[in-house]
């Protein structure tokens, strides 16, 4: 009931035993599939051991909060209209770190004030934590072949988050998993990267390369982002359990700025200044202005031919950094190429 009152959508609690993920997370590091995302092994075993990353820690309580704005443009449209820039979902909204982070404070409070005391630390993909694990432990998500989260009520649109604490509370009962025979999701992505059911190549996904990836991004995958932008959601749009999830009821969440269905030249023609000003509270803010241009750049470069692109990539080139120059300069080609393939001989 208390979570409930502070938005979220399920509660559970787990035991801090992760040996099993701890294994396959080991696997996946060894494989290279984190790419640059160096933090993901650089914490050693606190990771996958909640104990050592908040000595004392017994249990953790695990929650989750839907996040699918319920009025935002039709994902598959946006999609589909090359001159559009397509952003995450999860992004069009204040940043998700800021919401849950404060109401799971307010819940840590809550519990110390009836439980007389105790240790309370809460985390929101904010520190080494496998979340998706504890979650699934606490029984209130499983993980699906993309290794996102899913639950039967609300597909895979929400956030989780957690507070780790040194209370011996009971802990549920793990959550099975129901994606059967399906892999749509597989199929769905762009550029391959779930590699196998349950795992995912981080070096592929247009996610880790439109967010995480700080240098250029692979000249052969820049024709596969399309006019992704800013994370991709191909995967959850293809999953069945998707079709029911509902839209949240958090106004935090709400589209902000008309992200959900902007065209890519006037994304692109914010200055550094609108940039920060306009995504201030976003989670599109923290890639900073020169990987905004860089996304813009490449979406723009996969965009249909038209005048007004190619002006706008020409007039940018000239003062840009090293990193959006390279990516200008390939989206130009590509429109130089096409334009030449659309020549019919006589």
């Amino acid at each position: 009931m208390w979570g409930r009152e502070l938005g979220f959508a399920a509660v559970g609690i787990a035991d801090t035993d992760l040996s099993v993920a701890e294994a396959r997370l080991e696997a996946w590091l060894a494989r290279g599939f984190h790419g640059d995302m160096d933090y993901m092994a650089s914490h050693g075993v606190k990771r996958s051991r909640p104990a050592e990353l908040i000595p004392g820690t017994l249990r953790v309580i695990s929650l989750r909060m839907d996040y699918r704005p319920p009025a935002a443009h039709d994902a598959l449209t946006v999609l589909g209209e090359g001159d559009k820039g397509y952003v995450s979902r999860y992004a069009l909204g204040r940043d998700y770190h800021k919401v849950l982070r404060a109401r799971l404070q307010k819940l840590a409070e809550r519990i110390a004030s009836v439980a007389g005391g105790g240790q309370y630390r809460v985390f929101t993909d904010s520190a080494p934590v496998m979340e998706t694990e504890l979650a699934s432990k606490a029984g209130i998500v499983w993980r699906g072949k993309h290794s996102l989260t899913l639950t039967r009520d609300a597909g895979s649109w929400f956030f989780l988050g957690e507070i780790y604490t040194d209370l011996p509370l009971p802990a549920d009962a793990p959550a099975a998993p129901h994606c059967g025979t399906c892999r749509r999701c597989m199929d769905a992505c762009p550029t391959g990267a779930i590699v196998a059911p349950y795992v995912v190549d981080a070096r592929r996904c247009i996610s880790y390369l439109t967010i995480e990836l700080k240098a250029a991004i692979p000249e052969n995958l820049r024709p596969l982002l399309g006019n992704r932008i800013y994370g991709c959601d191909d995967c959850q749009l293809a999953c069945p359990w998707n079709r029911a999830a509902p839209p949240t009821q958090e106004i935090d969440f709400a589209v902000r700025n008309g992200l959900d269905n902007m065209g890519l030249l006037e994304l692109f023609a914010w200055s550094a200044q609108e940039f920060e000003e306009k995504l201030a509270g976003s989670p599109i803010r923290r890639i900073g202005f020169e990987r905004w241009q860089r996304n813009l750049a490449v979406a723009l470069g996969n965009a249909p031919t038209t005048p007004e692109i190619v002006a706008a990539l020409r007039n940018a080139l000239p003062n840009a950094t090293p990193l959006v120059g390279e990516h200008i300069t390939w989206a130009l080609t590509h429109h130089i190429r096409s334009f030449y393939d659309g020549i019919k001989p006589v």
